[in-house]
């Protein structure tokens, strides 16, 4: 690591002693204040060095925002074949001018800074020179104290580790503690700001649910590896969440997602600025809703007993009840004589079926008689 990082442990250790240099005009040459400061110029310096690939990432970003229908159409389309889905999705993104993976050149440009200067402070640790400070660099180094906790101290330190660089364990563990919380509550605030006021929330898609975890993935992140973090490192890494907090604050409030909280606000802005020149026609319709908004009548509150007969008066509700009624007796009416009236063809049916049957039996008695005829019929007494 050493080998290969050994060009960055010199520049980064030149840049810091160039700032210390400066600083130690103002500041004790020894002082945390004076060692500090360059850590935190350090920071500015590089963030300042990273703006166009920060501009590239917030570009990519919104042009993943604005793909994420079409990658999730893609997915379903070719989900039984992952050959043909990559396939698609790299045509979509050359089509579009996105790449996946510049959202995250700011970190992964950064990660170099950060291990450089991991290294550099842990070489201070252990009483060792590296890249351009020297015996006596080292020596002041040693003796800068940040809030009583020295530059080069971690959490995880023993205390005689700590006591050797000058300092308690009760110091160096309380100001930790304090910057390992400032800086995940800093990264969770940028991380929520960005989901709440820059996001399009008339497109519902994954990566709102990615960016989602993110903002509770990253803050445990720090604070799970923070206790290891040199103090010098925690500074760093604070002021760059800092950095980044502000710069995202800057970039909502004047270029905004289009379809976010933060876009409509800045139309409002506008709009009362004079600045913003819209369509006729949006402003008309814009007008018309508004006025029928006002001139909306709402509802007047009802009583128990009108709610239950429909919102009508007293009176009308004994009319419309006297009304049924009586539509009621005439339908009964109607019904009864309907039914008398069927009872009467049914019994008249039932009248003529009789007849045949009747007719029927006397013909068959008629025809029975006559071919018996001659004899007399046995009287059932003399059986």
């Amino acid at each position: 690591m050493d080998t290969i990082l050994g060009p960055l442990y010199i520049a980064v250790s030149w840049i810091i002693v160039q700032f210390h240099s400066f600083y130690s005009l103002i500041f004790d040459k020894d002082s945390g204040a004076a060692w500090g400061l360059s850590i935190v110029s350090l920071v500015v310096l590089i963030r300042i060095c990273l703006i166009p690939l920060f501009v590239k990432q917030i570009k990519s970003t919104r042009n993943m925002q604005a793909l994420q229908p079409k990658m999730k159409a893609i997915q379903e389309r070719y989900k039984s074949d992952k050959q043909r889905q990559s396939e698609e999705m790299m045509k979509l993104y050359k089509e579009t001018g996105t790449n996946p993976l510049s959202s995250c050149l700011p970190i992964l440009a950064q990660s170099p800074f950060f291990i450089s200067l991991y290294q550099v402070l842990s070489h201070i640790a252990q009483n060792k020179t590296v890249g351009v400070i020297d015996q006596s660099l080292l020596e002041s180094a040693q003796k800068a104290h940040i809030f009583g906790a020295p530059l080069a101290a971690k959490f995880m330190d023993s205390a005689a580790k700590i006591e050797s660089l000058g300092a308690s364990v009760t110091n160096v563990r309380v100001v930790t503690i304090i910057m390992i919380v400032l800086m995940s509550a800093s990264q969770f605030y940028t991380q929520r700001q960005l989901m709440t006021k820059n996001v399009d929330l008339t497109v519902k898609t994954p990566f709102m649910q990615q960016q989602k975890m993110l903002m509770y993935v990253f803050p445990i992140m720090f604070a799970v590896f923070g206790i290891n973090f040199p103090v010098g490192v925690l500074v760093y890494w604070l002021t760059t969440n800092v950095w980044t907090m502000g710069q995202q604050m800057f970039v909502i409030r004047r270029n905004p997602t289009p379809g976010s909280k933060a876009f409509a606000e800045r139309q409002e802005r506008l709009r009362a600025a004079g600045k913003l020149v819209e369509d006729p026609a949006e402003v008309a319709a814009k007008q018309a809703a508004e006025e029928a908004r006002q001139h909306r009548q709402q509802p007047k509150r009802q009583t128990k007993a009108k709610r239950q007969t429909g919102g009508a008066p007293a009176g009308g509700a004994q009319n419309r009840t006297r009304a049924g009624s009586a539509a009621r007796d005439t339908d009964a009416d109607t019904a009864g004589s309907g039914q008398g009236a069927g009872k009467k063809q049914s019994l008249e049916k039932k009248d003529a079926q009789g007849g045949k049957e009747k007719g029927g039996a006397s013909g068959s008695r008629t025809t029975k008689s006559g071919q018996r005829k001659g004899q007399q019929p046995k009287h059932p007494s003399k059986k």
